[in-house]
């Protein structure tokens, strides 16, 4: 398989009280082209949706933030891209869709002209702008996707708004999707829903999936390669079965105990001792 995404030795750090503070260190990861997922994964503050963000250089500018390392994209060096090829990779190249879907629509306007706006970005070249709009929203699960398409966010459920969402960043048609968190704000039911449209989806089309999530319970069954970030350093990396199976540090051991079990009724979660709070390099 050929390598979708390279990153090496990625550092992000953001300016606080007149100094830089380091919230990545030096963190590498790939993804292959041709429909693999890799799970991004840790608690919150661990890093995982920031070094997404800069995947492609949504972070705020120097001084505000400094991003180092290397990020390839499909051969090309994003950190020497000029502005108009990294508007093509936004959204053509790399998609996103995020932890809470009505956050990501705009309440006043329809979901159709929303998913519309952003095929006539990205794809000039279609002129049946609607028919494909109306496609989409087939594709991702929406029932009788001709009338939705005039519906309001307000309207739809999260399930709905999630799969709305999908649909916009499947418009350009991209090569790789970012999933952060995605599955979140959605109860359980609607979670597995999610999953199950993503993972059809990903066997349809050819796409490859980078999934930034705190949870192991929803990896197992949908990654293919699974990356631990603890404090901004990763702390182990394989294949989902090889790490479910024997977790090496502590702190993935941790989050494998926290995965709930039928029968389970333990009061507390399993902690992990501070004195491995600094992961060694």
């Amino acid at each position: 398989m050929t390598q979708l995404l390279f990153v090496e030795q990625l550092k992000i750090a953001f300016a606080s009280g007149g100094s830089q503070n380091e919230v990545v260190h030096g963190i590498d990861f790939a993804v292959e082209a041709g429909g693999e997922t890799v799970a991004l994964l840790g608690e919150s503050g661990s890093g995982k949706s920031v070094s997404c963000l800069a995947l492609t250089r949504l972070l705020p500018a120097e001084p505000e933030c400094t991003v180092s390392g290397s990020i390839h994209f499909d051969g090309e060096s994003v950190i020497d891209m000029d502005g108009a090829r990294l508007r093509k990779i936004r959204g053509g190249g790399i998609a996103y869709i995020f932890q809470e879907p009505s956050a990501s629509l705009n309440p006043v306007f329809t979901i159709g002209f929303q998913i519309a706006e952003a095929v006539r970005l990205h794809r000039p070249d279609i002129d049946a702008v609607e028919t494909r709009v109306i496609e989409l929203l087939d594709l991702v699960g929406i029932r009788d996707a001709a009338d939705r398409y005039h519906a309001y966010p307000h309207e739809l459920s999260g399930g709905m708004q999630q799969r709305v969402v999908i649909a916009m960043a499947l418009a350009c048609e991209p090569k790789l999707l970012v999933a952060d968190e995605p599955t979140t704000a959605l109860d359980v039911t609607i979670q597995a829903q999610i999953l199950d449209l993503l993972r059809e989806l990903r066997q349809k089309l050819g796409m490859s999936i980078l999934l930034i999530t705190h949870n192991f319970g929803i990896v197992k069954g949908f990654a293919d390669h699974v990356i631990v970030l603890y404090r901004g350093r990763v702390v182990e990396s394989g294949s989902v079965d090889a790490v479910l199976s024997n977790p090496q540090h502590p702190y993935t051991q941790a989050l494998i105990a926290c995965i709930p079990k039928i029968g389970d009724r333990r009061e507390r979660l399993t902690t992990i001792e501070e004195q491995i709070s600094q992961p060694a390099d």
